[in-house]
């Protein structure tokens, strides 16, 4: 499978700093003018995801839970309530940041930094289409997961440093669980890896460019969720446990542990454990857009158009197990990924591999 990845190369291999080097002639400053070039690029891109996690967070979840349950969700300010996003945000900006007493200050500020930090850090290899790429460096998967797993770090500061039981106890189920999941993830991430040769994103994206089938003069692309679609939900599972929703949200069981992690927080932390939460999603979705649904690619609208319908579904996959699928016990969500996820997830890897072999 690796030999075809050079017979369809990317539709833009230009990185985006460096086209925005070209257009606004920061190339020609050294590398002054390429570290400006790389901030701004690097900006739009955050820009791009905070807004959709403004809109994610205040609005859309509600607005698709209260459809599910058959409800009205909010209504009152702007058309279909979208203002409340202005609403929610100058409510909780300029409520006040209550310290717990015996907090420890450094990690209990720390916290809500890494955990969004973390997820936007992510981003930075993710080929959006539409020559919105930052870097795609050859080792561009492995990267996405050791920094997305990077927030671990901060639930457990979190917990800790919140001198709350309960903050403790949903720090401990946070880290028990990311464990847990984190190796089905990386493995079932593998598979890909074996079809397409690389771990390069941009060149996973360009393998999946080849025709799988075609049907009635229809070419069916080499989508991985096609190709290994086993594989493709096992790694669904898995990104649910790790961004922490339905039935895997644990780690801030409401009706056991208050809100687990982030009990103490308030005001701009709990926005940015919020605001961490959500990214983590979308940067799930991301992932799996890229490694199974052919990144950007898609007939008639731009790249970055089908990028994001991509990961608004996986979105709002989410919030849909969030209506309709009960919580699980911290038991058995653990006994789920050792004993269930884990064991299919190598399963897939040994078969992949025999059958790319046989193959080659």
């Amino acid at each position: 499978m690796s030999a075809g990845v050079s017979a369809y190369p990317l539709q833009d291999t230009v990185l985006l700093p460096e086209r925005i080097g070209e257009l606004t002639g920061l190339d020609g400053f050294g590398l002054a003018g390429e570290l400006v070039a790389a901030f701004v690029a690097a900006a739009i891109v955050g820009s791009l995801m905070l807004a959709m996690t403004g809109v994610a967070g205040p609005w859309a979840k509600r607005k698709i839970t209260a459809a599910f349950t058959d409800r009205i969700a909010v209504n009152r300010l702007g058309p279909a309530g979208i203002f409340i996003i202005v609403a929610d945000a100058v409510r909780l900006l300029s409520k006040e940041l209550i310290i717990p007493e015996n907090a420890d200050r450094p990690a209990y500020d720390l916290a809500p930094i890494v955990v969004a930090g973390s997820a936007l850090l992510g981003f930075a290899v993710i080929p959006m289409g539409s020559g919105i790429h930052l870097a795609d460096p050859e080792v561009g998967l492995a990267y996405v997961f050791a920094v997305s797993g990077i927030a671990s770090i901060g639930l457990v500061m979190a917990g800790y440093s919140s001198s709350n039981k309960y903050s403790l106890i949903g720090g401990l189920r946070a880290v028990a669980q990311n464990i847990a999941y984190e190796i089905p993830l990386v493995v079932t991430g593998m598979s890909v890896v074996i079809f397409a040769g690389t771990l390069q994103m941009g060149e996973i994206v360009a393998a999946q460019h080849e025709t799988l089938v075609e049907i009635a003069g229809v070419s069916i692309p080499t989508w991985y969720a096609l190709v290994n679609p086993f594989a493709f939900v096992l790694f669904l599972v898995a990104n649910f446990a790790e961004v922490g929703r339905n039935p895997f949200d644990t780690p801030e069981a409401p009706t056991e542990i208050v809100a687990g992690y982030q009990t103490e927080y308030s005001s701009v932390y709990f926005v940015l454990i919020y605001l961490g939460e959500f990214l983590h999603i979308f940067l799930g979705g991301a992932i799996i857009a890229t490694i199974f649904l052919g990144g950007p690619a898609g007939p008639v609208l731009p790249g970055i158009v089908w990028f994001l319908i991509k990961i608004w579904a996986v979105f709002l996959a989410t919030q849909w197990l969030r209506s309709a699928v009960p919580r699980v016990r911290i038991d058995q969500l653990i006994e789920i990924g050792w004993k269930g996820l884990l064991v299919l997830a190598f399963a897939n890897l040994v078969l992949t591999a025999v059958i790319v072999g046989l193959i080659a």
